[in-house]
């Protein structure tokens, strides 16, 4: 089973007359309810700079999105933690609060595809500055807001001193408790039980303190398509268990971002019930091969309306994609492809 990308794609692309988003248009988060879809989603212009964005955009049907403004929606602030850049925002909703995971920079990453792959800028430090400055680590922080104008940062939910992206909230309490994915690239060798970054979950009573251990969950396969995972897209609840989309990476061959799918316990979402061993979308067309990471689909946002899944992810870090297929056979095809 793959699912099955829109004729319409890339359904976003960047603005050639908004220099914030001329140049990336991708990862986006998406929220669905009373009729609308909005698209919140990371951006970037042609600076040297490469300071990243978010704008957000609307549609009636989930395909023809339109931008709500000019103006980016949510962007790098002035003198605090994140004002290197902010970027793939995953959305959940708690009472009349949307509330969004991001991953931040504290100083630019600059044009990082010119670079030899994972490095970035540095900033000017000394032998007191924090690793954080130092290595310019990324983290991931919250923000909430009603209408996805108005916004109030509430900070960092991740160490400083791991690059901990891919935080994603389920979006709902479990047992009590909120859930968290993450993805601490850090977190590796004999004391981690994985070779490689693996996605992990964890509880709390607060939405900003995470003190709770977290237990690894999904880790990556030596060999296959999946060497290195991450999560992608808020965890959906189906009849059958949390429905969990993620993105797996080859760590030879193309060197091809893929995306996977899992399916969780409702009560005890520690626990696997299913994992596909095969993927289900890969990089084919152009524009998921021809961009700034050449063969990537990176999915951020998705939603269940009726029995349809629609699926919104990054194509080469330059394109917005829709991917859809039935709620009942991507359930159906989890479980009798799970690894054994």
């Amino acid at each position: 089973m793959k699912l099955t990308k829109h004729q319409n794609n890339p359904i976003l692309k960047p603005h050639a007359t908004n220099p914030w988003e001329n140049l990336v248009v991708c990862n986006p988060g998406v929220w669905y309810e009373n009729g609308k879809f909005t698209m919140l989603y990371r951006a970037a212009g042609d600076d040297e700079e490469h300071y990243i964005r978010m704008g957000t955009a609307v549609s009636t049907d989930g395909v023809n999105f339109e931008r709500v403004s000019d103006e980016p929606t949510f962007g790098p602030s002035v003198d605090g933690p994140d004002q290197g850049g902010v970027e793939d925002p995953r959305i959940v909703k708690f009472g009349d609060d949307f509330y969004v995971t991001y991953a931040y920079r504290p100083h630019h990453p600059g044009q990082y595809w010119k670079f030899a792959h994972d490095v970035i800028l540095l900033p000017e430090t000394n032998e007191h500055s924090p690793a954080v400055m130092k290595d310019n680590i990324a983290n991931s922080a919250l923000a909430v807001t009603k209408d996805f104008k108005n916004w109030r940062r509430l900070g960092r939910v991740t160490d400083t001193n791991l690059d901990d992206r891919d935080v994603i909230l389920f979006p709902e309490k479990i047992n009590g408790k909120y859930a968290m994915l993450h993805r601490p690239k850090q977190w590796i060798g004999e004391g981690y039980g994985v070779e490689k970054p693996a996605i992990w979950i964890r509880f709390s009573d607060d939405l900003m303190v995470w003190n709770e251990p977290s237990t690894m969950l999904i880790g990556g396969i030596n060999g296959t398509w999946e060497e290195k995972v991450g999560g992608s897209t808020p965890p959906l609840r189906t009849e059958e268990g949390w429905l969990v989309i993620y993105h797996g990476v080859e760590n030879g061959g193309e060197g091809y971002y893929r995306v996977g799918v899992a399916l969780l316990d409702l009560e005890d979402p520690t626990k696997v019930i299913a994992r596909a061993e095969d993927w289900i979308m890969e990089p084919e067309h152009d524009y998921e091969k021809e961009g700034f990471y050449k063969g990537c689909v990176f999915p951020t946002g998705n939603v269940i309306i009726d029995d349809t899944l629609y699926v919104y992810y990054g194509g080469a870090d330059k394109y917005i994609g829709l991917a859809t297929c039935s709620v009942k056979e991507i359930l159906a095809f989890v479980k009798s492809n799970s690894k054994k």
